[in-house]
């Protein structure tokens, strides 16, 4: 029993145990209110463009406070917030397939030829389609299995794809919205900043190792 409490009070546990399964349901209470607002008919006139507005909004969400986790770490010294880096990671990817998934079953029932001649052409959605196929790797390769197969490296440079499937993301957005662009420049500009940190941080390391060479 005082092992039991002791591994509990140790900071590790307690994300396990307490702050992992409030960042689980957090993340996705929006699909819990996008379902209850559903069922209950609180949504517009339109609820397809409802749902796919909320689903691709919340992909481009989680897709920022992920790449948001590694500067986090850096610059706050606090390294227990990477524990959530993958779970959030896996959301993005879980939104982005509801947000898929609308498109081809709901707007467009399955009629292949259409989709395909949609992709084609239609800018935004080649550029949504191509970040969703991108992201697909991502997420299988999310476990500890894939990572030990791939190695180290490999996986880190796989996962660094991660950058391109966000700005795919905005302008997929931005695209689609054509006048008002408002929201989808501010999430460009998230994304900006979180990737300036990262090069910053990056070229930082490089010249200290030069440094103390």
């Amino acid at each position: 029993m005082e092992k039991q409490a002791s591994s509990i009070k140790h900071p590790a546990s307690r994300i396990k145990w307490i702050a992992k399964p409030v960042v689980f349901l957090s993340s996705l209470l929006p699909a819990i209110i996008l379902t209850w607002q559903l069922l209950n008919d609180e949504l517009s006139a339109n609820p397809i463009d409802d749902i796919t507005d909320a689903t691709g909004t919340w992909t481009l969400r989680f897709l920022c406070i992920t790449l948001a986790v590694t500067p986090l770490k850096t610059i706050s010294g606090w390294n227990l917030v990477g524990q959530f880096r993958r779970m959030l990671g896996l959301f993005a990817f879980f939104y982005a397939s509801l947000h898929f998934t609308t498109y081809i079953y709901l707007d467009q029932f399955f009629e292949w030829e259409s989709i395909v001649a949609d992709v084609a052409k239609r800018p935004f959605i080649t550029v949504g389609f191509a970040s969703f196929v991108l992201l697909i790797p991502l997420a299988v390769t999310s476990f500890n299995k894939m990572i030990k197969w791939l190695g180290g490296k490999r996986w880190k440079w796989l996962h660094r794809l991660v950058y391109l499937i966000a700005i795919g993301g905005v302008i997929h957005y931005l695209w689609l919205v054509k006048a008002d662009t408002q929201r989808p420049l501010t999430y460009g500009a998230i994304v900006l900043v979180l990737l300036a940190i990262r090069v910053y941080y990056f070229f930082r390391s490089k010249q200290k190792k030069i440094l103390d060479a």
